[in-house]
């Protein structure tokens, strides 16, 4: 009998063993459509105190950039080669424009050609 209750509650210590044990796992790789989808695809910049902040953006292909006019002065943003153009830019207003084009885009406020131009890298 003794031996028969030892085997039995060596039998339930295994079994109790058996189901607190804890598995770790890794969290899976990122594949590639979950690592395209973390890409963004919106720019901001800003003017401010009569500069383009950032004044260079590298942004991918497919990419929406605004313009946010934080000045209080109308101002342009102007493409260099006469690609896009927003016109005058009231304080506070924004313009927002798509590249679907890989290049290198330099823009300009029309309305104020001192300041320092600004430029769009856009990745293929």
């Amino acid at each position: 009998m003794k031996k028969t209750l030892i085997i039995g509650l060596l039998v339930i210590f295994v079994l109790i063993s058996g189901c607190t044990t804890t598995t770790t796992t890794r969290p899976a790789e990122p594949t590639p459509a979950t690592t395209s989808a973390r890409i963004s695809t919106e720019q901001q910049i800003n003017i401010k105190d009569f500069n383009f902040v950032p004044n260079i953006a590298e942004v991918p292909m497919g990419t929406t950039v605004t313009w946010v006019n934080d000045d209080n002065v109308p101002h342009t943003i102007t493409s260099v080669s006469g690609s896009f153009d927003s016109g005058s830019l009231a304080p506070g207003k924004t313009y927002s424009y798509k590249f679907n084009q890989a290049g290198t885009f330099e823009y300009s406020c029309t309305n104020h050609p001192s300041m320092p131009h600004g430029k769009i890298v856009v990745r293929g």
